[in-house]
């Protein structure tokens, strides 16, 4: 940018200096021509005195001056004798003067047009060094978007510490339903031989029939999961990403980005169970949300505040869960989306 910077300045002064070199080519030609004008019109009126010279032949100026009738006249003769001899001499020295100008402005034009010319080409070479920087600039900023996109991923540690929180997380909520199925069934298996005694006790023909296989699940129903914000488009696809200037295909991107204002409401891709609900390294304010089967969604990138959930809670399908943001390794407002199968990322858009 300093080089562009110092290139468009040169590009400027060039320009200005241009500006002004025609505006003197103009000043000049316009001299150069009432110059040329001048002398045909001081042609034809030397033509004519000229002329009357010859027709009239010579005159005697002292003739003149001796052919006064008085003191008086001989003024006056020798006042217009002065004034025809000055107007013929200043006549010629305009002429003389004007022809001069004629060469001199001729020759200043030649310079002019020599340092035009020159300036023209420093123009053409400065702008052909502008677009040349600007070409840079653009390859730059490419290799640095790519680069900016590859640092929003986590590192292969930070990936490995996020799974170990969330299976652990996953394991114990597992745990716990598990706990809650046997409480349950215990609790049904325990009313229903309440149930039997009654009737054992009332005589009565017992037929018991007690369902104990019950299981608390929150899978995702027919496996499809909804879209997590309504509107935005795809700003980052799933996998591999390939620099955009070179096409070396890099880092593998776990999710999909979609670029939407901060503070778009998130929702809950499928039912589940919230095992995240706040800031992971890179990716931000974080939510995890466990569908069951080993299926996970994560939504990072969220707003700071933006949570409407927390650690432990049940969610339903389309449930709002947070707001968008820009927090972590972003440089703008986007949701960063994933499944997760068994800790494994897979392309979200086979869920959608």
């Amino acid at each position: 940018m300093e080089q562009i910077n110092v290139v468009s300045d040169e590009l400027a002064s060039v320009s200005l200096q241009i500006e002004n070199t025609e505006e003197d080519l103009r000043t000049t030609k316009k001299d150069l021509q009432a110059a040329e004008e001048r002398i045909v019109a001081r042609e034809k009126l030397l033509e004519s005195r000229v002329r009357l010279m010859y027709t009239d032949g010579a005159v005697s100026y002292l003739d003149v001056l001796l052919s006064s009738t008085s003191f008086t006249d001989f003024l006056t003769r020798a006042d217009s004798l002065k004034t025809i001899v000055d107007q013929d001499q200043h006549l010629l020295d305009e002429h003389k003067a004007d022809k001069q100008l004629v060469v001199d402005k001729k020759a200043e034009l030649d310079v002019q047009y020599a340092e035009a010319k020159s300036l023209y080409a420093q123009k053409k070479q400065r702008k052909s060094q502008l677009n040349e920087k600007e070409a840079e600039k653009q390859v730059l900023l490419a290799s640095y978007d790519a680069k900016i996109e590859e640092s929003e991923e986590l590192t292969q540690e930070q990936e490995d510490v996020l799974m170990q929180i969330a299976s652990k997380r996953s394991a114990l909520l597992q745990e716990k339903n598990k706990l809650r199925e046997q409480q349950a069934a215990a609790a049904a298996k325990a009313k229903a031989a309440a149930a039997a005694r009654a009737k054992a006790a009332a005589k009565a023909p017992t037929r018991v029939s007690s369902d104990s296989s019950s299981e608390v699940t929150y899978s995702s129903g027919n496996g499809i999961f909804s879209r997590p914000v309504s509107g935005g488009r795809i700003s980052s696809p799933f996998g591999p990403r390939t620099h955009p200037i070179t096409g070396v295909v890099g880092k593998m991107h776990a999710g999909v980005d979609f670029a939407v204002p901060q503070g778009t409401s998130v929702h809950a891709a499928s039912g589940g169970i919230v095992i995240m609900a706040e800031w992971y390294s890179g990716y931000g304010y974080t939510v995890i949300v466990d569908h069951g089967g080993g299926l996970w969604t994560l939504y990072g990138h969220l707003r700071e505040g933006g949570f409407k959930v927390s650690k432990g809670d049940t969610v339903s399908k389309g449930d709002t869960i947070a707001e968008s943001g820009n927090t972590g390794n972003s440089t703008g407002p986007h949701l960063h989306f994933e499944v997760r199968d068994n800790g494994t990322a897979v392309n979200p858009m086979n869920y959608l």
